[in-house]
């Protein structure tokens, strides 16, 4: 017997959760039509069966796009620096305005029979598995089990399925292990819950909450969700108010790059809460779009990986749930939305075999399958043609796919951007985050009379004859944690610093800095920390003191000047005097709160969903 199977012999069954699928998915079955599929790919068969189009009549006979290389950018180490040095030198400049070094090419049909390798239209553009598209589904459960996640500790490992994005992930795992509640329908006691971050990703809420869940916000700190402590985890459930409904079997989190927060969890506090969420049943849907920009400070605290992925660069990441998840209590939501483009609406879903068997299920009665153009592409792309079929052509200079190897180093070069993006925006917020006010004082000069006998003539004369003095004051007006992950930088005001903070509420105060931004010698747009306020208390008592600025957005040569100009906005903000100039900027909202700005729905629509 191999050190594998002996290893797998070993580890537990993945606990049985079949108690939290919610009614409707436990009744669903396979589709009677989808189960035949794979006996339409055999050679030769007479097709009578199925209601496919014939692929000859797909108006496309090929899709070409002119591709990166994989070393576009330059990527930064991998080496833990602590703390972060900002100084970065970006190589990539002259790379990233060249143009596109190689092409990609699908064709109508490729040259071979074999399902996992044929990338093609003819098969990319007909109906196919839930499972997603063959070979791109081969290539991401491979990457998935023995390079992001190689050790997984339960019997047999996780498996996956393609979603279209983590948006419709998140959705089909809340409609598996969520029934609906109504009021005036259903009784409180059936009401079930969701745990998330104090702060959380506001689409993941507005999902939650129209089905009638408890939302059920956990307290954080500079890492993220805490453990315990006053509005831990553990406070919360372990405290828990039956009045409102069941005990949370569900928890969201984003645990690297936290948005709105850009917290990194470490993987001690990982080990915390997970031990919390099998002592009390609660499966975790952890949401890691940004797990691969990691920021060298981040990883001071990473372990030596039990099983090595094959690549440096990945085994200098903090380690997903997954590495800790012996019960298959973890579904991770991963997505391309942020390593190749967000209109992609691809990614997948990793979780033990019987929750995604149920999600499958689900699947096959909805979406079916992402978009087969974008999987045909995305797999042409990493993958390439099969050995020796000249019909297709991958993203390297030879005709061939990216391949692992590509596709990890293309991954670490878009890290390096990134955080040089990071570095460039927090050395100028770090330089403007204190107010420094300097002027005359005339009223210095009653002092005089008041010096000790012990004070020479010459200096109480000096004193009576000045007519004022040079003074320094200082004032901090926000701070932030530079992030060790993600693309936001998590930004927390200081409004009893304000000159008018006597006269004028936080909140209001809040509301208009955030209309002042927008005015001609300023023009930023940021994020406004109330939409992500997973609880009206949140929203009511802090929120308003929180902004998200997200450095990945704007481009490279503007990111700098962007920046300043949200210094420069916040500085002169903080010299108004007059109540009237804050009653001047909100004179066009329709009441005197941050309520109405930060309750908007379609906030989301207006900062985009990174």
């Amino acid at each position: 017997m191999s050190t594998m199977d002996n290893m797998q012999k070993e580890l537990p069954e993945p606990k049985d959760l079949s108690h939290h699928l919610s009614r409707t998915t436990r009744n669903r079955q396979a589709s009677s039509i989808k189960q035949f599929y794979k006996y339409f790919s055999i050679p030769g068969i007479g097709q009578l069966a199925g209601g496919l189009p014939n692929n000859n009549y797909f108006p496309f006979d090929d899709l070409e796009a002119r591709t990166a290389l994989p070393d576009r950018w330059n990527p930064t180490p991998n080496i833990p620096i602590d703390p972060p040095s900002g100084k970065s030198k970006d190589k990539s400049k002259d790379k990233s305005k060249g143009p596109p070094e190689s092409h990609t090419v699908v064709p109508k049909a490729a040259n071979t029979t074999d399902v996992l390798k044929r990338i093609d239209l003819a098969s990319a553009l007909q109906y196919g598995t839930a499972q997603g598209y063959p070979p791109l589904y081969q290539f991401l459960r491979q990457f998935t089990t023995q390079n992001l996640h190689p050790h997984i500790p339960y019997k047999d490992g996780a498996e996956i399925i393609l979603t279209c994005g983590s948006t419709d992930g998140f959705s089909k795992c809340i409609q598996a292990l969520n029934n609906e509640w109504s009021e005036g329908r259903d009784p409180i006691e059936e009401k079930e819950g969701l745990l998330c971050e104090d702060y959380a990703y506001m689409n993941a809420l507005q999902t939650a909450n129209p089905r009638g869940m408890n939302i059920a916000p956990v307290g954080m700190d500079d890492e993220g969700m805490r453990a315990e402590g006053p509005g831990g985890l553990n406070d919360v459930l372990s405290n828990w108010n039956y009045a409102k409904g069941k005990l949370p079997h569900l928890m969201y989190t984003v645990t690297i790059g936290q948005n709105p927060t850009s917290g990194t969890l470490s993987v001690q506090r990982r080990k915390e809460i997970y031990a919390l969420c099998a002592k009390y049943d609660v499966i975790i849907i952890e949401d890691d779009p940004y797990w691969y920009l990691q920021y060298p400070s981040s990883k001071s605290s990473v372990p030596i990986p039990q099983k090595s992925s094959g690549f440096a660069f990945l085994d200098s990441l903090v380690p997903s749930y997954l590495s800790i998840d012996y019960e298959g209590r973890v579904l991770r939501l991963d997505t391309f939305s942020k390593t190749v483009a967000p209109g992609c609406r691809l990614g997948w879903i990793t979780g033990q075999p019987a929750l995604i068997e149920r999600i499958l299920r689900i699947t096959e009665c909805s979406t079916q399958q992402p978009s087969g153009f974008v999987q045909s592409m995305i797999a042409e792309l990493i993958m390439g043609p099969a050995k020796g079929d000249k019909s297709g052509s991958g993203g390297a200079k030879d005709g061939h796919g990216w391949d692992v190897e590509g596709w990890v180093r293309w991954l670490e070069g878009l890290r390096g951007e990134y955080q040089r993006r990071m570095e460039d925006m927090c050395d100028i917020l770090d330089r403007g985050k204190t107010l420094v006010k300097s002027g005359r004082r005339k009223s210095l000069s009653g002092l005089a009379g008041n010096l000790s006998l012990e004070a020479s003539p010459a200096a109480t004369e000096a004193l009576a004859n000045e007519d004022d003095w040079s003074v320094i004051e200082t004032a901090k007006i926000y701070d932030f944690i530079r992030p060790l992950g993600g693309m936001f930088i998590w930004v927390r005001f200081d409004f009893t610093s304000h000159p008018l903070a006597s006269k004028v509420l936080a909140p209001r105060l809040s509301r208009a800095l955030w209309i002042f931004w927008t005015f001609p010698q300023y023009r930023v747009l940021v994020s406004p920390g109330g939409i992500f306020g997973a609880s009206d208390a949140i929203r009511e008592q802090d929120a308003h003191n929180c902004f998200r600025l997200c450095f990945a957005a704007c481009p490279r040569d503007d990111l700098k000047d962007i920046s300043t100009r949200f210094v420069k906005g916040v500085q002169n903000f903080w010299r108004f005097k007059k109540v009237s100039d804050i009653d001047e900027l909100l004179k066009d909202e329709d009441d005197g709160t941050a309520a109405g700005l930060d309750a908007t729905a379609g906030m989301g629509a207006l900062i985009g969903f990174c």
